[in-house]
């Protein structure tokens, strides 16, 4: 078991519909990271932009983007993480990749597909929470608009660290901040959100605000609003212990079962 974990927090803007580019572009950014890390966080629909456009640019798990993953992620010696359009059994996900650095990867199809821009109509929302096993630290993987629904993350595994990847408007991003921040407060975790910035083709604009936010909800991170950036941030277990210890708020849950 590893007690520290040192992430890379990859705030980027996107090539719209263009895999090959994005592939190109985030080669170059995670070849830029000269120091060692356990895990790189790329954005919601990295390889394309958020795009409803599914039928042109979806591919498999054996596909271009995959592979680009894995080859990066064993270079690296780092777990990456981040959601693409992949199409299996004739249907489209936004699935997020956990790729280990030796190969194996851990697979979310995001659960709650955004109505607003359609993508209830174009991608199979998922069914299942994913919890991943990494260095001995629990994570619970998410995508986007996951974050506005508290009880699909609710930490009754004892996960350790929350991820959300996303392209997340401007327009809304004071959402955002609040609730990545309640997230991390209620389930008394880590809590990573990683957004993009820039424009897309259809004018929405994206100011990023990626945070990474301790137990208690304080920001821990210092990432640059409207900028790329790359900032590393290492999470330590024995924060997460000494609160939890201290203030046992996670046993005085209520108790309930969600229906999926």
């Amino acid at each position: 078991m590893q007690e520290k974990l040192k992430i890379a927090v990859v705030q980027s803007d996107l090539v719209w519909e263009n895999p090959k580019e994005n592939r190109l572009l985030f080669t170059q950014k995670i070849n830029a990271i000269t120091e060692a890390v356990d895990l790189i966080l790329l954005p919601e629909m990295f390889t394309t932009g958020f795009t409803m456009n599914a039928s042109a640019l979806a591919e498999t798990m054996q596909g271009e983007s995959v592979q680009w993953i894995l080859e990066m992620a064993k270079k690296s010696n780092a777990a990456i993480v981040g959601s693409l359009i992949i199409t299996e059994n004739n249907v489209y996900y936004n699935r997020l990749l956990f790729v280990h650095p030796e190969g194996k990867i851990d697979v979310y199809d995001k659960r709650h597909t955004f109505t607003l821009a359609g993508e209830d109509k174009v991608y199979q929302a998922g069914n299942k929470k994913v919890l991943v096993s990494y260095k001995g630290w629990k994570i619970c993987p998410l995508v986007c608009y996951d974050l506005r629904f508290p009880v699909w993350a609710r930490n009754t595994e004892e996960y350790d660290l929350l991820l959300y990847v996303a392209n997340w408007p401007k327009l809304r991003i004071t959402a955002w901040d609040a609730l990545l921040k309640a997230r991390a407060i209620e389930n008394m975790t880590y809590c990573i959100g990683v957004n993009r910035v820039g424009l897309d083709v259809n004018n929405y604009e994206y100011s990023g605000s990626s945070a990474v936010y301790d137990v208690l909800g304080e920001k821990i991170s210092t990432i640059a609003l409207g900028k790329e950036q790359t900032q590393i941030v290492t999470l330590d277990k024995k924060h997460i212990k000494k609160y939890r210890e201290r203030l046992q708020f996670l046993g005085d849950a209520d108790a309930f079962n969600l229906k999926v």
